[in-house]
């Protein structure tokens, strides 16, 4: 195999020898390959053998051909350094020593440093695309070196500047926050600077990489509500009614679980700017957590007012129903129940709520008439049990309720001196389950 390869080479060199001896190197498109015509021929010739040993993987001899080229007409094609940076990263995953593999990294940065210094001003492969290769070259083969990391980003985005990839900023950022989480190289305020820097270079297009960027700095433990706050209040003061950036104060405060009255502020007034349903289950479990629960309702009520979706509409009734139920509002979370039990009869929440609806109402009511109201309680409680998933959060207090229910029946005697007869027919006749119809059952 090494002759095939070492007639394959000579050919081409021959060839190259055949066709370089009919060519005159004299004019003036040679000049940058040497300063005579015996120079430009040996320079271009040495190009061709570079090539064609990098298309061999014959990287020891392309070695030898980059460095005389890059000794003799640095400055000749950028081609140089981009078969360059295929002769070093070929020699690292081949070194066998840690110190030679570092030696053939350091070779492999300065590629990219002599393509800036003699090909930075080329109109689309200039110093921002070489810089941002560099630095993804540093992220892969220097993983541990995290200053020089940091460095060899930020030397990448300033020069691509608005123009920069938004991938590249997000790759700097995430590395910074992972910095800021693992080293005491990076302080909270470097993140938050960083953030509030480089959220401008995000463009329209650039949903997937902002959601990671903004993920990272959630995610980074420097996006404290105390920070938030002082990094979005002047903004929001000089722009209140900037959509895209109340979204964002209000995505990333709420990742960071913030529950001030600045950030319940913002969440309103971004609501009154872009009102939706999804806004408004956002706002209400947030109003929820802080048990203010009329806010909350109010907050479903208007989004169930505009929306026309039954499914969309279905959730709201639950989400209300729940809300009524916590803020114990009985009526309300029972007629909440029932319109989301209508729309969606295979649903096991609806049926949770009405059954913890006639429960409290039944404890309420007093005798008998409150005893058998316990009835229906049980009897959609099971019906709940029967429909909500196995991993449904609601299946253990459902069936800790439906025992409770159960020891409140009345008793055989009670049913007696009410003369009724286990297994009859009843009709509710006391609070939220008041009409329902269910079954004598004894304790």
């Amino acid at each position: 195999m090494k002759n095939v390869r070492f007639i394959l080479v000579a050919a081409a060199a021959f060839c190259a020898v055949s066709v370089s001896a009919q060519q005159d190197f004299s004019g003036p498109q040679y000049a940058k390959w040497g300063d005579t015509p015996e120079a430009r021929e040996k320079n271009i010739l040495n190009s061709n053998f570079l090539k064609e040993a990098c298309d061999n993987k014959d990287y020891n001899a392309a070695a030898q051909h980059l460095r005389e080229l890059i000794e003799a007409c640095p400055d000749a094609s950028e081609n140089i350094y981009v078969r360059g940076a295929v002769v070093y990263k070929n020699k690292i995953n081949r070194a066998k020593s840690l110190a030679e593999k570092k030696a053939y990294v350091d070779s492999l940065l300065w590629m990219y440093d002599l393509r800036n210094q003699y090909f930075g001003s080329h109109p689309k492969r200039g110093t921002a695309y070489i810089l941002d290769r560099k630095a993804r070259e540093y992220l892969t083969y220097l993983p541990n070196d995290r200053a020089g990391i940091r460095s060899a980003f930020r030397d990448a985005i300033a020069a691509g500047g608005a123009d920069t990839d938004p991938e590249t900023v997000t790759v700097y950022f995430s590395n910074l926050c992972e910095d800021y989480k693992n080293t005491d190289e990076v302080m909270p305020d470097e993140i938050i600077a960083e953030y509030d820097r480089l959220s401008p270079l995000f463009g329209e297009n650039a949903g997937e990489y902002k959601s990671q960027f903004d993920a990272a700095f959630g995610l980074s433990g420097a996006a404290s509500c105390a920070n938030l706050e002082k990094l979005f209040r002047t903004k929001l003061e000089n722009a209140p009614d900037d959509e895209a950036l109340l979204a964002q104060a209000v995505a990333l405060m709420s990742r960071a679980k913030c529950d001030g009255d600045f950030y319940f502020a913002i969440a309103e007034k971004y609501y009154e700017v872009k009102p939706s349903s999804e806004t408004a289950m956002f706002l209400a479990q947030a109003f929820q957590n802080k048990g203010d629960y009329a806010k909350a309702t109010k907050y479903l009520n208007e989004a169930l007012a505009t929306e026309t979706d039954p499914v969309e509409q279905q959730k709201l009734y639950v989400r209300i129903a729940l809300v009524e139920l916590v803020a114990n509002h009985i009526p309300g979370a029972a007629a909440a129940a029932r319109s989301a039990r209508d729309l969606n009869p295979e649903d096991g929440v609806p049926y949770f709520v009405l059954a913890q609806c006639y429960g409290v109402s039944a404890g309420q009511c007093g005798g008998f008439a409150g005893q058998a109201a316990f009835w229906a309680a049980y009897d959609t409680m099971a019906r709940a049990i029967e429909l909500l998933p196995s991993d449904s959060e609601y299946i253990a207090p459902a069936k800790t309720s439906l025992s409770s229910f159960r020891n409140r029946f009345p008793t055989s005697e009670e049913c007696f001196f009410n003369e009724l007869q286990e297994g009859a027919r009843y009709t509710v006749s006391c609070g939220t389950a008041a009409g329902v119809a269910t079954t004598v059952r004894f304790r």
